[in-house]
């Protein structure tokens, strides 16, 4: 029997194989073109962020216009304004706050620290914090000023109230070979901050004159020898029970401070 003509083997999707496709030709695939609601999303979207780089860098809309300063006690806003240097009229994204920050404690060494910070829409706020001198070195009838962190920032003509001296008087001692003056500048620094309030207000002087030979002279010609910067919490205490002790005495020896003693009226 004559075989009949052969059957045509069809893919799954039901084409006959090597049929061509929608385009004509041979397993060509349909392109479709992206209808009217799509192609006009695309645009907005476009749109809005052209809109908001305009609006940030080519519009009046945000821009600076003022500069506000905070937390001056002996600077003044003008002198923080004029380093400062804040480019009025330009877009306030565009402000770079780091340089700002930098400029400011490299030529003005009194501030501490301080914040730049972009006040939308139109302002730059600057918020200083100062350094505060706790020792004053005397130098050539001036006054260096030393804060808590040991750093000498600025020279000033008049004595700050309530500063006590520094009075380093460690030439002849030994123990510059090891601590040099910087050190003890150090040393100094910490005796300072571990005074009790009331005590730290009355101090006149702090004198070194080595590295364990550390001297308070308080209002009223009263003295009190701290010995070196070593276990200065425990030493504030005992010197806080031995003043309320021996209120008239006019010497304290906490150097020891397991074994104080008081002297003199």
């Amino acid at each position: 029997m004559a075989a009949g003509p052969a059957t045509e083997q069809k893919s799954a999707s039901g084409r006959s194989k090597g049929s061509p496709g929608p385009s004509g030709r041979p397993g060509a695939r349909r392109f479709r073109v992206p209808g009217p609601r799509v192609l006009l999303g695309a645009f907005g979207a476009l749109a809005l962020v052209a809109g908001g780089v305009w609006a940030l860098y080519g519009s009046t809309w945000l821009r600076v216009e003022r500069v506000g300063i905070s937390g001056t006690e002996v600077l003044t806003p003008a002198e923080v304004e004029r380093i400062a240097a804040v480019p009025v009229g330009a877009p306030m994204v565009s402000v770079d706050t780091d340089s700002i920050e930098a400029r400011l404690r490299e030529r003005l060494p009194r501030i501490d620290t301080v914040d730049v910070v972009r006040s939308w829409p139109h302002g730059i706020g600057l918020k200083v914090t100062e350094r505060k001198p706790v020792l004053l070195l005397e130098k050539g009838g001036k006054f260096i000023e030393v804060d808590a962190g040991g750093v000498r920032f600025a020279t000033v003509a008049k004595a700050p109230r309530g500063v006590p001296r520094l009075v380093l008087d460690a030439a002849a001692s030994p123990s510059l070979r090891r601590f040099d003056e910087d050190r003890l500048l150090t040393e100094a620094v910490g005796v300072t901050g571990e005074l009790p309030e009331k005590i730290a207000q009355d101090a006149r002087v702090v004198r070194i004159t080595s590295y364990d030979s550390i001297t308070l002279e308080l209002g009223g010609g009263r003295t009190v020898f701290w010995g070196s910067g070593a276990d200065g919490p425990v030493k504030a205490r005992v010197l806080t029970a031995l003043m309320k002790a021996t209120p008239k005495a006019g010497h304290f020896d906490v150097s020891a401070p397991t074994a104080p003693a008081s002297s003199g009226s």
